[in-house]
C-alpha cells in the first residue's frame, strides 16, 4: 500500500487496484447552512475532485469509503446538480463501496447513492471499516478521528493531514487511521490519546505523511 499523490488524504491499495478514502462527510456546508452559518455549498464538489484526481493518478477501479460519507442523513437529497452529477458519474464508473459510520443512514439508498453499502468488510485479510476496534488482531484501515500532524518549522507552525501507523506487536497486524479526504473535516492531533488508545495493542504509532515523492514518518508513541 502507498499513498496517493492526492494530497495526501487517500491510500492506494496496489495489489486490489483499490482507492480508500474516509470521512468525505459530503453537504457538510449545506447541513450547517440551515442553521444560518453561510459557508460557501461546494464543499462536496471539492470533496469529490480530490477523490476524482486520486482516481486519475493512480488508475484505481475501485473506491472504498470507510464512513461518515455524508455529514448527515438528508445529505443526498440536498446535494446540487453539479456535485451529484459529478458522484454519479464516478459511482458508474468505479466499483464503489460505501462503508458506513457514525453519521451516516445504516438502511436503504438515502446515504449511499450509487455503489454499495456495508458496516464494513473484509479485503484480502483487511478489515475496512469507520472506527478502529480496539484488540483487533487483524490488519485494519479505519478513519473517524481525521488526524493531522503539527510541526513548527523555522518558527512556523505547520498543520498537514495525516495517517496513523500502528506496528503490530507480533499478536495483532498492521493497522491504520486515514485522514479525512472532506474538504471541511478539520482534525484531531495525530498523538491524541484517544488515537493511541484505538491503535493498542501495537509495537509503536508513526504519523505518515507524503512529501515530494516520500512518506515521511514522526513517531508518536513506542511501546515501554
Amino acid at each position: 500500500m502507498v499513498a496517493d499523490s492526492g494530497g495526501g488524504r487517500a491510500l492506494y491499495w496496489e495489489r486490489e487496484n483499490a482507492l480508500i478514502v474516509a470521512d468525505l462527510h459530503l453537504e457538510k456546508a449545506s447541513f450547517y447552512a440551515r442553521t444560518g452559518q453561510m459557508l460557501p455549498p461546494y464543499d462536496s464538489r471539492e470533496t469529490l475532485e480530490r477523490v476524482a484526481q486520486a482516481v486519475r493518478a493512480t488508475g484505481a477501479r475501485r473506491v472504498f469509503t470507510l464512513g461518515d460519507n455524508f455529514h448527515d442523513a438528508a445529505g443526498p437529497g440536498r446535494m446540487e446538480p453539479h456535485a451529484r452529477g459529478m458522484l454519479d458519474a464516478l459511482t458508474r464508473a468505479l466499483d464503489w463501496v460505501w462503508v458506513t459510520g457514525n453519521h451516516d443512514e445504516k438502511h436503504g439508498e438515502a446515504a449511499a447513492p450509487g455503489g454499495t453499502q456495508v458496516e464494513e468488510i473484509e479485503i484480502s485479510g483487511v478489515m475496512l471499516r469507520h472506527i478502529a476496534r480496539p484488540d483487533e488482531v487483524r490488519p485494519e484501515l479505519s478513519g473517524h478521528f481525521h488526524p493531522r500532524l503539527q510541526l513548527s518549522l523555522r518558527g512556523r507552525r505547520i498543520v498537514r493531514p495525516c495517517a496513523v501507523v500502528a506496528e503490530g506487536d507480533g499478536r495483532t497486524g498492521g493497522r491504520m487511521v486515514l485522514p479525512a479526504c472532506g474538504a471541511l473535516t478539520g482534525g484531531m492531533d495525530a498523538g491524541d490519546p484517544a488515537i493511541v488508545s484505538a491503535l493498542q495493542p501495537a509495537r509503536a504509532i508513526e504519523a505518515a505523511v507524503p512529501a515530494a515523492g516520500r512518506l515521511l514518518r514522526f513517531p508518536l508513541w513506542k511501546a515501554a
